[in-house]
């Protein structure tokens, strides 16, 4: 990639070239690339606030056989719907790998990094799910609720959700929003409702204590957990963590330091723990789901080399 003027893509503008992207393959193939060492992703940097609640997450890195680097910034401020305003918000920069220099500003508002979030669920779920699926579990009512629905679609196709919200007038909007979409929607009054009649779950949330517990999960269940993004949040109990037949993360190294297994292991017994990361399922280093009656569960903080993938996919979707 040339650098010089660097190139500016709006939100309509990086819109139109994702339509002609496959994100599941794309996005499967960038943790593959990781889990084989052929990336630089340094620990994620953020901010958090109080008042109003909100945070900033900052990703960067390159992949080795790359000619660019890539920072992405978003934030996700949760008291922003009731402003009217997207609860998440963003861009990327893309710069030259040689020189330094600027190449791209991708303007996508967060909407790049929503999509990514979502193609990670798809792909944990293409090798640890279920192969037959008649209800998904919807933990959360939010853009990833609904987002993380859709691209299962591309691996698991299943039309009927259930899904539990701490407040219920959300859950009922977010009714109304799939069943537009065409998708039969029951709103469970607890997460063990959900837990009884999902083997799919997928929980997203910003929750600081477990809504998810071990004597919840019915056996064959799969969990795809990807709220718990920074060391303070938690949305499955430990003791499920260590239950679970198999347990897939995106990055070991992050999970040190945030998100479920940062909850469930110390370090120690983390380096102990059988714990895969998501790209060594995807090159078959290591099974996904072995056997029908097999908990599986994937918690996901969110890799910078999905970032990097789909900015420079974007950037080579030309019109």
């Amino acid at each position: 990639m040339s650098a010089g003027s660097p190139v500016i893509l709006n939100q309509t503008e990086i819109e139109s070239r994702v339509q002609k992207l496959d994100i599941v393959p794309l996005i499967g193939a960038a943790f593959a690339a990781y889990s084989r060492g052929e990336a630089v992703v340094p620990l994620p940097g953020e901010l958090i606030f109080s008042n109003p609640p909100g945070e900033t997450h900052i990703k960067y890195g390159y992949f080795t056989q790359g000619d660019t680097y890539v920072i992405k910034i978003a934030s996700g401020f949760f008291e922003n719907p009731a402003k009217g305003l997207n609860t998440s918000d963003g861009l990327m920069l893309v710069f030259s790998k040689l020189t330094g220099e600027l190449c791209a500003i991708l303007n996508d508002r967060g909407r790049l990094t929503d999509l990514r979030t979502a193609a990670a669920g798809a792909v944990a779920a293409h090798y640890m799910a279920p192969e037959t699926v008649s209800v998904i579990g919807v933990i959360g009512t939010g853009m990833q609720a609904e987002l993380q629905v859709e691209l299962l679609q591309k691996v698991r196709p299943c039309k009927n959700l259930i899904v539990w919200g701490r407040r219920s007038e959300q859950a009922q909007l977010y009714a109304q929003r799939m069943t537009a979409k065409g998708y039969q929607v029951t709103i469970a009054d607890t997460p063990a409702a959900l837990a009884q009649e999902a083997r799919l779950i997928v929980s997203s949330t910003a929750s600081r204590e477990a809504i998810l517990t071990t004597d919840m999960i019915q056996a064959g269940t799969h969990i795809t957990a990807i709220g718990a993004d920074t060391p303070e949040k938690q949305e499955l109990e430990a003791a499920l963590i260590h239950k679970a037949d198999i347990v897939v993360t995106d990055s070991r190294e992050q999970a040190r330091h945030r998100g479920e297994l940062h909850h469930a292991f110390n370090d120690a017994e983390l380096s102990a723990h059988q714990v895969y990361e998501l790209g060594e399922v995807v090159t078959g280093k290591h099974c996904g789901r072995k056997t029908s009656t097999d908990i599986t569960i994937a918690t996901l903080t969110g890799l910078a080399v999905q970032d990097i993938a789909i900015a420079t996919a974007v950037l080579n979707a030309h019109d």
